[in-house]
């Protein structure tokens, strides 16, 4: 109930606060930058791949138009770069480039190889697309003029007396859509006020009509601008693969300074006790001369292998957790028991993920509520695992102060990491003001 207080509070708020928002005001400016770098870049590629095309088909040209049918490409890829850098400055939609084409060989061979550049050929896609999704972003620029031009006209009326004269209609109401009839006009200064809330309802649905057209062009940035499928996933693979290997190096390196810093020293204690305890005794059949001193160092001995015992169970707590031998959702219902914010449990697993996936499953759950605890301000938290299309899904929410961010360094970062070593994914929704909701989504078998 609490959960969804929560939810049905933030949906108005997110409305009424969407204009104010550094992302609409984002997502406005990369309609705006980016109409003229689409027209600029449409026009220059098509041209040029005209040309091209009437000189290759004359045999006469030939060479010549594919050499500018390469540089049509060349040049999509430019272009592409631009908007691929006005993508994730403004909406934060960072998509890698696709590698550079270093052909070699004889000239033909290279002339070939850049014809057959598929990245190129995606670039130029783009370009070409981009031009009727930059007509529409412009449009949508139009809602946040028009709203404003609206919203001020009372002002406008009072500082430069826009008054109707004999037989006009009066100040005319600008919309961004056809109305009916024509739009209103205001022949008073009261009647501009009816402006004024078209205006204010303009705005108000300026950031949705902008996002939703912004998420056609996150589409195709993502679709087109980046490496090909398989250029991405042998890089991923890559990049897994040395995550891996770096966790694997941390995680030694942190067993052997434990072991060293911890454990090693209260065996080596332990040894030395023991030792002083023998010399203590003396002789066989000689009388002990100091019983308490030898008390103590058995004392001391025995403390330091209770000690050196914990903490060889710490390390191999670690490594696995001992609650997840009776499987995920007792071990998760543990860590929720053992939080000092109230947490809400919720599992649903019919099928039993392999060990490696329990245990990052787990370490990440626990990771998200200590950082509920330590960072949010929250006082309560909701914990979901639920397991839906062969993938097992983690999803936990508090009613705290919001603004977490996969920033690098932060600890979100880490799980991100750790994540992405199955080929799961993690993603983090946390407006200012709260409610933040981490999802982290990993397969069933590693």
């Amino acid at each position: 109930m609490r959960d969804t207080h929560m939810e049905t509070t933030a949906r108005p708020r997110a409305v009424l606060g969407a204009p104010f928002t550094r992302r609409a005001w984002a997502e406005a400016a990369y309609c705006l930058c980016g109409f003229p770098v689409a027209v600029i870049g449409c026009v220059l590629v098509v041209v040029l791949l005209m040309i091209g095309s009437g000189f290759t088909v004359s045999l006469v040209g030939a060479v010549l138009g594919l050499l500018l049918v390469v540089t049509a490409t060349g040049l999509a890829r430019v272009f592409a770069g631009v908007h691929r850098g006005l993508a994730a400055s403004l909406l934060g939609e960072r998509v890698a480039a696709p590698p550079a084409v270093r052909p070699q060989g004889k000239a033909f061979t290279r002339l070939d190889a850049r014809l057959r550049d598929a990245a190129g050929w995606r670039s130029v896609a783009y370009v070409l697309v981009k031009l009727p999704v930059a007509a529409l972003q412009l449009y949508a620029v139009g809602w946040w003029l028009t709203g404003l031009v609206n919203l001020s006209a009372p002002l406008r009326w009072a500082a430069f007396g826009q008054r109707p004269h004999p037989g006009a209609e009066g100040m005319p109401t600008i919309t961004p859509v056809p109305a009916g009839g024509g739009a209103p006009h205001s022949t008073t200064f009261a009647g501009t006020f009816v402006a004024a809330a078209i205006g204010a309802a303009t705005l108000l649905a300026a950031p949705w009509v902008t996002r939703g057209i912004v998420a056609v062009d996150r589409w195709l940035v993502r679709a087109l601008l980046g490496p090909g499928e398989l250029t991405q996933r042998v890089r991923d693979l890559e990049e897994t693969r040395a995550l891996a290997v770096d966790d694997s190096a941390a995680l030694l390196r942190r067993l052997e300074r434990d072991l060293h810093d911890g454990a090693q020293v209260r065996l080596v204690a332990l040894a030395m006790s023991l030792d002083m305890a023998k010399e203590g005794l003396g002789a066989d059949g000689e009388p002990v001369a100091d019983p308490g001193r030898l008390r103590r160092l058995i004392e001391t001995a025995h403390t330091n292998a209770i000690e050196a015992l914990s903490e060889l169970r710490d390390l191999a707590r670690g490594i696995h957790p001992p609650v997840l031998d009776d499987g995920l959702p007792d071990a998760l219902a543990t860590l929720a028991a053992r939080s000092t914010v109230a947490v809400e449990l919720a599992v649903n697993i019919p099928e039993r993920p392999t060990p490696a996936i329990e245990t990052i499953a787990y370490f990440c759950a626990a990771e998200l509520l200590t950082n509920v605890i330590k960072h949010s301000g929250a006082r309560r938290a909701v914990l979901r695992v639920i397991q839906e299309e062969g993938l097992l899904r983690l999803c936990v929410t508090d009613d705290g102060r919001g603004g977490a961010t996969p920033d690098a360094g932060s600890g979100l970062t880490g799980l991100m990491q750790r994540a992405r070593t199955v080929d799961g994914t993690l993603h983090v929704s946390s407006p200012e003001g709260g409610p933040t909701t981490v999802t982290v989504t990993l397969p069933l078998h590693a």
